[in-house]
């Protein structure tokens, strides 16, 4: 396997997400195990027990992920499906709250881990939150077929770009790819799924005329609902990957 590449910076070749995905795989997947870092509750969604998985497909240059995203193979360990679940489970419990989610890296990647954490969920009470940038559902319509089967899942997906060349700048993704994420929402509505868009629009990072273009895009695909806008946080690794990548806030 080729040298895994860690931060996005001005000298960096653009890369196939899609690619990355299954390289990434290849280090946090055994089987249907994944690689986490931890497992908490947080005060996000009004209190939700939250797994932090380890890899991802894109090099967000405002990611708040510790370095775990950008070196998945010196962190972390790994977890079956049940062994996820019962920490997610054992934690909601406690705290008294009935979300749960994976969060942290791509939660899309690993696809037969995350079925079956889902399969666990199923046969609970408990609402499953997944936050995806979208990349893996825009590229595989089964993988979103395979989602609508589960009755207790919202799906929040990210978009990182309105453009290319926005794509490119700030994920480190090849300008084609800028589309998938708009092609999941297609997917994710013609499916019946539950689900809502996020995007990072901090004007500090996307000039308004990409953000323009951007809800034309979205809205193009049919999606006329709530857009949640983010904004950057300046995590300490967010100041990192920024300064690596030749920006800041």
């Amino acid at each position: 396997m080729e040298e895994y590449p860690s931060f996005w910076t001005p000298e960096s070749k653009p890369f196939d997400p899609l690619e990355l995905a299954r390289q990434t795989e290849e280090i946090v997947a055994k089987g249907d195990s994944r690689k986490y870092t931890d497992f908490y509750c947080t005060g996000v969604y009004g209190g939700i027990s939250t797994g932090y998985t380890i890899g991802c497909c894109l090099k967000c240059v405002f990611c708040w992920v510790d370095l775990s995203r950008d070196f998945p193979s010196q962190a972390g360990k790994f977890f079956s499906p049940q062994q996820a679940c019962r920490s997610l489970q054992q934690n909601a419990r406690q705290a008294g709250i009935k979300k749960i989610r994976v969060s942290g890296g791509e939660p899309t990647l690993c696809a037969e881990h995350l079925l079956s954490v889902l399969d666990e969920i199923q046969e609970t009470s408990f609402l499953f939150i997944l936050e995806t940038n979208g990349i893996l559902l825009g590229g595989d319509l089964g993988y979103v077929d395979k989602l609508k089967t589960y009755k207790n899942i919202h799906i929040r997906i990210s978009l990182k770009a309105g453009s290319p060349e926005g794509f490119e700048k700030r994920t480190g993704g090849q300008g084609e790819f800028y589309e998938l994420p708009f092609k999941a929402v297609e997917y994710l509505k013609k499916a019946g799924i539950n689900f809502h868009v996020a995007a990072m629009t901090d004007p500090r990072l996307m000039p308004g005329e990409e953000r323009t273009m951007m809800l034309a895009k979205l809205k193009s695909t049919g999606y006329q609902d709530y857009v949640e806008e983010e904004q950057c946080d300046p995590y300490q690794t967010t100041i990192v990957r920024l300064e690596k990548a030749g920006m800041k806030l």
